[in-house]
């Protein structure tokens, strides 16, 4: 297993200066490492190579790319959506989180190492929550699709009063629309 970063080890307050350097595109990663290693040096920690700079602000760019990736896809996704009803777009976020849950068992599995039980227990339990906002949510999109159904069913019975038809007979077809 490969040792920690010794970037991760940073101080936060450093760490955060690091990351705000990294991303500021007038700053190379060699004055960032330089930086850091001045204010290194005034706490008397360990200088930090610039090969460890370096696959740090990768791994900061990889996550990055990712992060807007998926904003991408969601913009794309919610804008196709935009006018669906939002039961739609919460069951499509929904399966989105499945399929990530699912990828992330996949990558864990193939794992030469065990998995941490403190892992398989937040898995387990942010797809109890999954499940359970999925429940929520269809409740929701019925209860909704019900209340439509029964505004329409009541226009329909109050114009079919106003036709002249009776009132039995609107009953009758309010009931049959509410499949009652």
């Amino acid at each position: 297993m490969a040792a920690k970063s010794t970037i991760k080890t940073l101080p936060p307050e450093l760490l955060e200066q690091l990351q705000d350097w990294l991303r500021d595109p007038c700053i190379t990663q060699l004055e960032a490492t330089e930086r850091l290693n001045e204010l290194l040096a005034e706490i008397d920690e360990a200088p930090r190579s610039k090969s460890a700079v370096n696959r740090y602000a990768v791994q900061m760019n990889e996550i990055g790319a990712k992060i807007q990736q998926s904003r991408e896809m969601a913009d794309m996704w919610i804008g196709k959506f935009g006018n669906a009803p939002q039961g739609k777009v919460g069951q499509m976020l929904n399966e989105m989180i499945r399929n990530l849950a699912f990828n992330t068992t996949i990558d864990l599995a193939e794992q030469e190492a065990p998995i941490p039980p403190k892992i398989i227990k937040e898995l387990a339990w942010a797809l109890e929550k999954l499940e359970n906002s999925s429940t929520i949510n269809e409740k929701r999109q019925r209860e909704i699709e019900k209340a439509i159904l029964e505004k329409a069913a009541d226009e329909t019975e109050k114009a079919i009063v106003e036709a002249g038809l009776s009132a039995d007979t609107a009953n009758e077809i309010k009931k049959k629309i509410l499949g009652l």
